[in-house]
């Protein structure tokens, strides 16, 4: 009775779990084989009896009862079957749930337990791949066109555009290959379409970056005809931005419909995109009606900047006042889906919130966010600018308008740009009292709106010569915001303008601390060095200024002139021929140039540099001069006689170039025409001595009775230049000195010697080696022609630019801001 009563230990507690790995060799199935018992049982019908059908008992460990004498027993099963770890007839049968947790036959030997197989050593190697077998060579070559699908557009983002097509390319050829090869080895369902989607995209978006426009169109068309690949209908929205490249813009609405259809509703982002491109092509095709249905709808739906600003050009184009006023208004109210500035300021002194502010006040979104708010008051003030003079009677009212819809927006700050652009119009129309009094009014504004206005009102005087005003307007804007580049400029020409140019240099190098990219004021300090001369520094300054604006005209004139000065013709000339690269029809830089080489005594190239400034404006003096004297020198005085001539239209009060005229003639050997101009200029210039001498010569070689005639005039003429002569001697004796004589009168000198002209006439180096017109002009005269250039652009080169202060577009009214532009004398 006690055989099957187990007592507890005294110190343990109850182990649920012990026992499991005692070894009973009942249920050693090694042996049964062997086993007499076994064997009959097999035999017998117990053996052959069909299994109970009763509910399986669980196969969880029975927890043994305890009796009341503290011993515990084990239930036996209720269907006459022993409870998995339960004890019948001495012997414990296994747990049968145990073995996915590693029992084995080996741990009833008394092995360790070993569950994961630990103690067998370690994995054999993995078997070596076969680099021959065909799966793993399209494995590889999928692999390779990856890559060059991936090379082709890092380089695209690089900005090599050949070589991104290069590969591209390479990439649909590999893929090609490697198509063939899976129809080869697997069936066509096995193809990688994905792959081939990607490398025909990439191919054809190389083929568009680098304006091969046909070859793409076809890659899309390979890619939109195929049914296989989902979605490739929107790619004609692709093939419509071709087609609207190459101006075909009714196959690109035709396609940018076609895309519209085939995306569904649900994707309304790109739908509204789409539309947008079908509005710009109607209004590149100048259907301005159809533009506004569509911007209207977008406008409608999902309003945005772009949208909203081509709608307000459409109905600018047909002229709708009203419809322009809302539009503004639309464009006005569209939000613009950023933070308050008021959020990257610290509300207190913490030190890590003020660094965490500090991180995010640059970071990332914060420039996306300034780009869009830059690009909406652009889009508001261009749009104001161009709608102000049309939807009402005049552009002032319609500027008033625009201010008071602003100011009741997001975008109040913009009210003083327009108030100041309102100015700039009234400059544009040459009203400057009208500009002046509106910038008046910004003199009570904050510093920086009072700075601003300031700084134009100090240009306007500037131009006008009223220096003390734009000096003290300019002192206002340099209080009023000491950073202000355009106001340290315009202050420094003032400074310029009353001729102290070291202060001026000190401005200047203010205004470049405060702004390295002010271009007047880098110009300016370089004119300010060449005063100085201080031609080194001049020529940095320039040099540097040419490092910015790579084709600023003037610039390049400045360092040609500072090399002149330096005496580097060489250098001088190269710098000239850049000047003509980039205006190839400035007549003055052509001359200068001719003026250069014919001082190196390079006849040629200064005759052609000469007669292509003739070409471009034939009504220069100087350049008719030298071309008149190079035909003389070079014994074609037929061809100098259309140079003269038009000199004399030019001045048809000098006598000198009718004079030439007759001279050429005459030196041709066409006496008779010598002649006939000769009386022509006697009847005009009664009093000339020079043709008078010519008319009796003419006449006495030619034999006319005219001779006695002319020859008696001119004794009278000689005899009263005599009695001039004395009358104004005896008149500086009696005074003590030398008096001033009038000149260019008929009877002067000036009329005397056909080399002197009016007061304030200059005369050209050229005429000046001609010999007196005293005598006959003579071609084998061994005097050099002496065509060194004076320049013309010297008072207009040499001032300072001014520069002007407004928010708002640079490229606007270039005139009457001046900042790129040489001011006239």
């Amino acid at each position: 009775m006690m055989e099957n009563v187990h007592l507890a230990p005294e110190t343990d507690e109850d182990d649920l779990y012990s026992g499991y790995n005692d070894y009973n060799p009942t249920y050693d199935t090694e042996e049964l084989e062997n086993d007499t018992a076994f064997q009959q049982a097999v035999k017998t019908s117990h053996g052959r009896r069909p299994p109970i059908t009763a509910k399986i008992p669980s196969t969880a460990v029975a927890r043994p009862v305890a009796t009341g004498c503290g011993s515990k027993t084990s239930l036996a099963s209720s269907m006459g079957r022993p409870m998995t770890g339960a004890i019948q007839d001495g012997v414990t049968r296994p747990m049968t749930a145990v073995r996915a947790a590693g029992f084995t036959k080996a741990a009833l030997r008394g092995s360790a337990f070993d569950p994961l197989g630990q103690s067998r050593g370690p994995a054999p190697p993995l078997e070596a791949r076969n680099e021959d077998s065909p799966e793993e060579k399209i494995r590889q070559l999928e692999k390779k066109v990856n890559e060059l699908v991936e090379e082709s557009c890092i380089a695209n983002s690089c900005g090599d555009l050949k070589l991104a097509l290069e590969k591209a390319k390479d990439a649909g050829r590999k893929e090609r290959v490697l198509v063939r090869q899976r129809e080869q080895v697997a069936s066509p369902e096995n193809i990688n379409l994905d792959l081939t989607y990607s490398v025909l995209f990439n191919l054809a978006s190389q083929y568009s970056a680098n304006e091969m426009y046909p070859e793409a169109l076809n890659t899309y068309q390979v890619i939109v005809k195929n049914k296989m690949f989902s979605n490739a209908g929107r790619l004609k929205v692709n093939m419509g931005n071709i087609y609207l490249k190459q101006r075909n813009y009714s196959k690109a609405i035709k396609f940018y419909r076609m895309a519209l259809d085939q995306i569904p509703s649900v994707h309304k982002e790109m739908r509204i995109k789409i539309m947008q491109n079908i509005g710009v092509t109607f209004i590149q095709t100048g259907q301005y009606s159809d533009a506004i249905n569509s911007f209207e709808h977008i406008m409608r739906m999902a309003p945005n900047l772009k949208a909203g600003f081509n709608l307000i050009l459409s109905y600018f184009a047909v002229g709708d006042r009203e419809k322009m006023k809302k539009a503004f208004q639309k464009l006005i109210a569209v939000p613009l889906e950023t933070d308050e500035d008021g959020k990257y300021i610290s509300p207190n002194d913490d030190p890590h919130t003020n660094l965490v502010i500090e991180a995010i006040k640059n970071d990332h979104l914060r420039q996306m966010e300034r780009e869009r708010k830059a690009m909406a008051e652009k889009y508001i003030m261009t749009a104001a600018k161009l709608i102000a003079p049309v939807i009402e009677t005049s552009f002032a009212v319609g500027y008033d308008w625009c201010v008071e819809v602003v100011k009741a927006s997001q975008y109040v700050e913009l009210a003083n740009d327009l108030e100041i652009n309102k100015a700039i119009m009234y400059l544009r129309q040459k009203d400057f009292n009208q500009a002046v009094e509106t910038l008046k009014m910004f003199e009570k504004k904050d510093s920086s709106v009072k700075s601003a206005a300031a700084t134009n009102l100090s240009f306007l005087y500037y131009l006008e010569n009223e220096f003390s005003q734009a000096s003290s307007y300019a002192d206002l804007a340099v209080n009023s915001d000491r950073y202000n580049p355009s106001a340290l400029t315009n202050k420094g020409n003032t400074v310029f303008a009353n001729g102290d140019y070291e202060k001026a240099a000190e401005f200047y190098k203010e205004a470049l601390r405060n702004d390295s990219s002010c271009t007047e004021a880098l110009y300016n300090i370089g004119l300010t060095y060449k005063k100085l001369n201080r031609l080194d520094e001049a020529l940095d300054c320039f040099l540097k200024l040419h490092a910015i604006l790579r084709n600023s005209a003037q610039v390049l004139y400045q360092i040609a002139n500072i090399y002149e000065l330096m005496e580097d013709p060489s250098q001088a000339m190269e710098w000239l021929m850049q000047l003509i690269s980039v205006v190839p029809t400035d007549s003055r830089a052509l001359s200068k140039l001719g003026g250069l080489y014919d001082s190196e005594g390079d006849k040629s190239q200064a005759f052609q540099y000469y007669y292509e400034s003739y070409r471009y404006f034939p009504s220069n003096i100087e350049v008719i001069e030298w071309l008149g004297a190079y035909y003389i020198d070079t014994q074609f005085c037929e061809k100098a006689i259309q140079y003269f001539e038009r000199a004399s239209l030019i001045q048809p009060t000098q006598v000198k170039w009718q004079l030439m005229v007759a001279s050429c003639f005459r030196r041709s050997g066409n006496y008779q025409k010598a002649l006939d101009t000769y009386k022509d200029i006697h009847r005009k210039f009664p009093e000339n001595v020079e043709c008078l001498r010519f008319l009796v010569r003419l006449c006495t070689d030619i034999g006319l009775k005219e001779v006695q005639e002319y020859a008696t005039k001119l004794k009278r003429l000689e005899k009263m230049k005599e009695i001039r002569e004395q009358r104004t001697k005896s008149g500086r004796d009696s005074s003590g000195g030398p008096r001033g004589r009038r000149d260019g009168s008929a009877g002067s000198d000036g009329g005397q010697n056909c080399g002197a002209g009016s007061r304030g006439e200059r005369l050209s180096a050229q005429l000046r080696a001609l010999p007196r017109t005293e005598e006959p002009y003579d071609s084998s005269s061994n005097k050099e022609l002496d065509a060194s250039y004076v320049d013309p652009l010297g008072p207009q080169i040499e001032r300072p630019r001014t520069a002007a202060r407004k928010r708002v577009d640079e490229d606007d009214f270039a005139d009457e801001e001046l900042g790129d532009d040489l001011l006239p004398e």
